[in-house]
């Protein structure tokens, strides 16, 4: 079994055109990280997401990955492992939804959910095997804040990362004692262009304070980040209210 040291020379970001994720990277570049891998669907955004990052030295690959093909998910990151050693999954694709549609249009809530829950865990698995096989490296996942318990403003985005966010819990106990460490990331409500003009609970934060965190949590080897860190503590309070008091507070 290999262990990795220092911040990681190869990263693999599922979801690649992620505002968050490709704060993560530009900030590994900075200090090791040389090469890089993009999945995500092809679009002129992925291609100018690799641009970017190639500009700041790395050498950068993009790979076609859909989130909702789990059928495809063993051949296409499967050919990425097979091209060398990567120390760090970053799984960072998802979707917010809009709750007050979803909640009228069954099929939108369902295709929330598998974004978020099934493509995670078909392509969380396929990754935890091939870092296994490597006896080393990180998957670090990005959840959120929203799992940690159900608001009445967003529970089924809130639905689909509590179960994202048990699942990587429960992988990372798997590969306990493996040579994967398994991180989960929970950020607050964060500032980016999908979130552009929603109201959003306080406190919230940027993508470049995620990437901190993520680094930050990376050379502890903590298996839980949050972002803020006060969100702990705030989260911990809320999940101890007694049901009826909650639903009041329009959290």
């Amino acid at each position: 079994m290999k262990v990795a040291s220092g911040p990681p020379r190869s990263v693999l970001v599922l979801g690649g055109t992620s505002e968050i994720a490709l704060a993560v990277v530009r900030r590994l570049i900075a200090r090791r990280t040389r090469t890089v891998w993009l999945a995500g669907r092809p679009s002129p955004a992925l291609d100018a997401a690799a641009d970017h990052l190639r500009g700041l030295g790395a050498e950068v690959r993009t790979v076609a990955f859909d989130a909702l093909d789990p059928v495809s998910h063993e051949s296409a990151l499967g050919k990425v492992f097979a091209e060398g050693d990567i120390d760090l999954v970053l799984m960072a694709f998802g979707t917010l939804g809009d709750q007050a549609h979803d909640e009228r249009d069954p099929l939108a809530a369902v295709r929330v959910a598998q974004t978020n829950y099934t493509g995670a865990v078909s392509s969380g698995l396929v990754c935890a095997s091939a870092l296994q096989s490597q006896g080393h490296g990180s998957l670090v996942v990005l959840s959120s804040v929203a799992a940690e318990r159900a608001r009445r403003a967003d529970f089924i985005y809130g639905s689909s990362k509590a179960g994202l966010d048990t699942f990587t819990q429960g992988l990372g106990d798997a590969l306990y004692g493996t040579g994967v460490h398994v991180m989960v990331v929970r950020p607050g409500f964060v500032r980016t262009r999908a979130t552009a003009g929603l109201p959003g609970p306080a406190p919230a934060t940027t993508p470049e304070a995620v990437a901190t965190a993520v680094e930050l949590g990376l050379r502890r080897g903590a298996e839980t980040v949050w972002v803020p860190g006060v969100l702990r503590l705030v989260a911990t309070a809320l999940r101890h209210l007694p049901r009826a008091l909650y639903r009041r507070l329009h959290v």
